[in-house]
């Protein structure tokens, strides 16, 4: 704590600028999520008789959704905060017990999971208690419940991540797991299944309408889910109920209390054989033994090669120590769990949104709101590769840590160690992006001339966001760490992050100044022009100095 208010209390002397910066992000941030909360629930609230069960089925749904995010969360960051960290080796050979090694990482890896959803949260209750006009009471069981809240996720998490480690060679654990995942995507598919509304339903009874559609919806008023105590509470306080929120505020603190102990006085153990057995864990590759036996008699002895060697070394236009850097990259990424986890969840989401874009090609019609779909589609695959590139790229160059020295050393020299960094995670970028705004367009139904504009507006911000991620990330390294998750935590993350989401911001108001057609109409040559002329510069300014005074900064480097 002592560390991180020192570091807090420098930051205004080492760069004014920067700090200004941030606040101004944090403080516009916070007034705009404000009054887009405010305005959204103001516009539901004003459908006569369903307004009330509109804004109260949304909020059971925000909290249940956002526990589920908050336990996927903790799950991935409390496995790598626990089982790859050096740090946490480090301490387990001290004489320190194993419980409280665990009870710190443990408060640690809640924090890093949970700052986000307090960012996110603060605004929306500020919004739903003044467009409710709440009485003081649930300002101050607001923040109480939310506090709580965040602890039954980070429990779960946590006891997830360790069995995980736990069990994870086990065959038997494998194939549970995946039989369950494929049940799970079965049932879900037919779950989520439209049910059919036929004209009669909508001219007899709206209500049963609108029962039929919130159907799905239904299971985030199970009793026994902690975002139904938070949301019941909520309700109940803008309502005037106290007794009733207090009575769902010690359901929460009780199974917080209960869990909490749990997890400080029975983890301890089981987070040391779980640690025992991720380091030990040399002898699965015994399972595999025939696989690898199969394989050396396939293989000359003298052609020994994985696949990233093969793959890279058939690019024969690039020299041979390029090609060595870039299997090394691969090769510390693929061994990172972590990484390549958080990779297949963030894909994961992306196919769902591609997967469900297709509905709204049915109701485009008129062409304002073609217009307007096709440019919030490119806000959305900007913020998935912004978030890409903040999470991947950015942390990429620190990663090195104490080996820095060494590649340092190499003939190829940092300069170009950084350019091939570059050109790595851009290449595996476009390859993201393109193919995101590709598919996206075409569930659109967006013709194909319109279509390559897009690409080629995503191709120049795949480009930008990547300069600016490695320039920031040499510019602010972070050598200390060796997990992901702290290094994009620090401050030159968040700048990186700031800078990105104000990057998209402007790029897509630009390219929709600048646009050769518009929702009424064909544009203007001056408008097009400045509207170019914007993300351009944009870009530039973002994107290319950055990275420049990043190599720049190589020159100077102090190992």
């Amino acid at each position: 704590m002592r560390q991180n208010w020192r570091r807090l209390r420098d930051i205004p002397h080492e760069s004014r600028l920067l700090s200004a910066l941030i606040l101004g992000f944090i403080v516009g941030y916070a007034v705009l999520a404000y009054w887009l909360f405010r305005r959204g629930l103001e516009f539901a609230g004003q459908f006569p008789g369903l307004g009330d069960l509109l804004i109260e089925r949304l909020l059971y749904l925000l909290f249940a959704c956002l526990f589920i995010l908050l336990l996927f969360s903790n799950l991935v960051i409390g496995y790598a905060n626990l089982f790859r960290n050096r740090e946490t080796h480090f301490l387990l050979s001290l004489p320190i017990p194993f419980q409280t090694v665990f009870q710190w990482k443990f408060l640690e890896s809640t924090f890093l999971a949970s700052w986000a959803f307090l960012f996110l949260v603060a605004p929306m209750l500020v919004a739903f208690g003044l467009s409710q006009d709440a009485p003081w009471q649930f300002y101050v069981l607001g923040p109480l419940l939310i506090a709580l809240f965040i602890v039954l996720p980070a429990v779960l998490g946590a006891w997830c991540a360790v069995n995980l480690a736990r069990f994870m060679d086990r065959r038997s654990f494998q194939t549970i797991a995946l039989l369950v995942c494929g049940i799970l995507v079965v049932l879900g598919r037919f779950w989520l299944k439209k049910a059919p509304i036929t004209d009669p339903m909508l001219e007899t009874r709206v209500l049963n309408v609108l029962d039929q559609l919130l159907s799905k919806t239904e299971f985030t008023q199970f009793p026994f889910l902690p975002s139904y105590w938070v949301a019941t509470s909520l309700l109940n306080g803008i309502e005037g109920a106290v007794r009733t929120a207090l009575f769902f505020v010690l359901v929460l603190l009780s199974y917080v209390l209960l869990l909490g102990f749990l997890a400080f006085t029975r983890m301890g153990n089981l987070f040391y054989g779980a640690c025992s057995i991720v380091q030990s864990r040399v002898y699965v590759l015994g399972q595999w033994a025939w696989f690898r036996s199969w394989r050396r008699q396939r293989t000359d002895v003298m052609a020994i090669r994985g696949p990233a060697e093969r793959f890279f070394g058939g690019l024969w236009w690039l020299p041979i120590d390029v090609k060595a850097l870039l299997v090394k990259d691969f090769r510390m990424f693929w061994r990172d769990t972590t990484q390549w986890g958080q990779t297949l969840v963030l894909f994961g989401l992306l196919g769902v949104y591609i997967f469900n874009l297709r509905h709204f090609s049915h109701q485009l019609t008129n062409p304002f709101w073609v217009h307007l779909v096709s440019y919030l589609n490119l806000g959305a695959c900007s913020l998935n590769l912004a978030t890409l590139t903040t999470r991947f790229v950015f942390p990429q160059f620190s990663l090195e840590g104490k080996r820095m020295w060494l590649v340092g050393m190499s003939p190829l020299g940092l300069r170009q160690i950084v350019r091939v960094k570059y050109w790595l995670a851009t290449g595996a970028s476009l390859a993201v992006t393109v193919s995101l705004m590709s598919g996206s367009c075409y569930m659109l139904k967006i013709p194909a001339w319109k279509g390559l504009y897009f690409v080629g507006a995503i191709t120049v911000m795949t480009l930008t966001l990547n300069g600016l991620a490695v320039g920031l990330g040499v510019l602010y390294p972070n050598f200390k760490v060796d997990n992901p998750s702290k290094i994009v935590s620090s401050f030159g993350g968040t700048f990186c992050l700031v800078l990105s989401f104000l990057y998209i911001v402007g790029s897509v108001a630009s390219l929709g100044l600048g646009s050769p057609w518009t929702g009424s109409g064909n544009a203007s040559l001056l408008r097009i022009c400045i509207g170019w002329a914007s993300f351009g510069g944009l870009s530039v300014l973002l994107g290319w100095i950055p990275y420049r005074y990043g190599l720049r900064r190589l020159q100077h480097l102090e190992l």
